[in-house]
């Protein structure tokens, strides 16, 4: 049965569920709700979760766990004079998913019934050639481990789905018996509907948490076998990137965080003024009417996505700045990818970070000092610049701190808009690149996991990971150690 019959059918019993519950309780009180210990709808909440919750904990489980399982019984069929590494089991592996799916696709179009699907033989049949017919291109002929391992690995995802389908639905009618059955007037609904829902509320915060938890680990292992393979000092000190898969790599990082910081500090050279001007107009000058239309409009820069801010770079800023720059005007500009060509358009992508954060934290400063100072003869400017910008500074200064962490991790704009030159420079009109582009650029195509050029995008990762987080906890320490708590 399909995963979302599935789920259907296990919505719909709990749906059933919580109105016979909820009868069955105002049953046992002669229909009056007063003899009850909870309100009706408690009763009927008890009976759904008690279907819902174990059914479909296990489904997701289930759906996350199997493929993964099976991926590991298949792979250990295949003959190890196959492959020579991991990432050719990889590849292969995923010839024999393309296999599976297709002659799951040829059953479902009539092209061949079940039992010719398993008795298929690579001897006998063109695989290549009968997938083709039903819209499954592969690249090459399909070897006979490789139709061996599709049709293992298509019975073993038809057994456990079999087997997830009856487990999935005894534990959605087991708990409709088990929840209707206990359930009488007398019975607390509210005490196990409430610790049920604190349950859920805990275990989706928690997914945050073991998120972050795995994020790191995952950097953490993996930056463990680089430097088993790459020396750490040479990684943290070298001034060269010449990454080589054929062997003899130079992994300096100096060079690619140069120009993240680079790039970055163009950035909130124009993000920083524009958008803390912008506040302050927006918090202590735009009328009501302006401020209504002028912050969502200004807010719509956040939305827009980096790819198309990226495309901006690459087609209007970098050609701009040709013209203005370029060989036959300066001469300081040789192409339309440079630091200055993505530091410009980060910065107008950051212009709402700022702002937006700048503006809800002039906001919090209590209108009694603006009054104060107002009654004590300062002017309206002045009264900004005395009392209300230093009120509001730490919560300013977080601001900028999270605007550039967010510079720091930026890739789209970086990869269309300053190039690819990993290079010492301060030149800001000649093309560089950052962390981020080189970790995209390390693990594109098929990256063997074993070499420590495909190792060291992990090793950035990393790195730029615990920059950042950094950033992040001292923009916090500053807001809470310098923020003025107001009564």
């Amino acid at each position: 049965m399909p995963a979302l019959w599935l789920l259907c059918i296990v919505l719909a019993i709990a749906v059933i569920g919580f109105f016979l519950g909820r009868a069955r309780a105002m049953a046992s009180a002669q229909g009056d709700a007063r003899h009850l210990h909870s309100l009706p709808g408690y009763y009927g909440y008890n009976t759904a979760l008690t279907v819902l919750v174990p059914a479909l904990g296990v489904m997701i489980a289930w759906l996350i766990l199997q493929p993964m399982l099976i991926q590991n019984a298949v792979s250990d069929a295949i003959p190890g004079t196959a492959y020579a590494d991991t990432g050719a089991l990889n590849l292969i592996m995923s010839d024999v998913r393309r296999v599976a799916d297709g002659l799951d696709l040829a059953i479902a179009q009539g092209a061949m019934t079940p039992d010719a699907a398993t008795a298929l033989s690579t001897e006998t049949t063109n695989i290549r050639e009968t997938l083709a017919q039903v819209g499954v291109a592969l690249g090459s002929d399909v070897e006979p481990y490789v139709l061996s391992a599709a049709q293992d690995y298509r019975r073993l995802n038809g057994i456990g789905h079999l087997a997830m389908t009856v487990i999935v639905l005894a534990l959605a009618i087991g708990g409709f018996a088990f929840a209707y059955l206990r359930t009488n007037k007398d019975f607390r609904a509210r005490n196990v509907v409430e610790k049920g829902v604190l349950a859920m509320l805990i275990f989706a915060a928690s997914i945050a948490i073991m998120t972050t938890i795995g994020i790191v680990l995952s950097l953490v292992f993996n930056t463990v076998e680089f430097f088993k393979l790459y020396p750490w000092t040479e990684f943290f000190f070298g001034l060269t990137w010449a990454p080589s898969f054929g062997g003899g790599s130079e992994l300096g990082i100096i060079p690619l965080f140069w120009g993240t910081f680079y790039i970055s500090i163009i950035a909130l050279a124009v993000a920083v003024p524009v958008g803390l001007f912008a506040a302050i107009y927006l918090s202590e000058y735009a009328t009501p009417a302006v401020r209504a239309f002028a912050k969502p409009m200004l807010e719509v820069l956040a939305g827009i996505p980096t790819i198309v801010y990226g495309l901006f770079a690459l087609l209007t800023v970098g050609p701009a700045l040709v013209t203005v720059f370029g060989p036959d005007a300066t001469g300081w500009m040789g192409g339309s990818r440079a630091v200055i060509t993505a530091g410009l358009v980060m910065g107008i992508m950051l212009i709402p970070f700022v702002s937006s954060l700048s503006d809800d934290i002039i906001n919090s400063v209590p209108q009694a000092m603006r009054d104060g100072s107002l009654g004590l003869g300062a002017t309206k400017s002045e009264t900004i610049k005395q009392v209300v910008m230093p009120a509001a500074l730490p919560g300013i200064v977080g601001a900028i701190l999270l605007a550039a962490s967010r510079a720091i991790g930026e890739t789209m704009i970086v990869v269309l808009g300053a190039g690819a030159a990993a290079r010492l420079s301060m030149n800001p009109f000649e093309a560089m690149t950052t962390v981020t582009a080189k970790i995209v650029s390390q693990l594109t195509g098929d990256a063997d996991f074993a070499s420590p050029e495909a190792l060291v995008a992990f090793a950035l990762g990393m790195t730029l990971f615990v920059i950042t987080l950094g950033l992040n906890v001292f923009a916090l320490w500053i807001v809470r150690k310098y923020r003025e708590q107001y009564e």
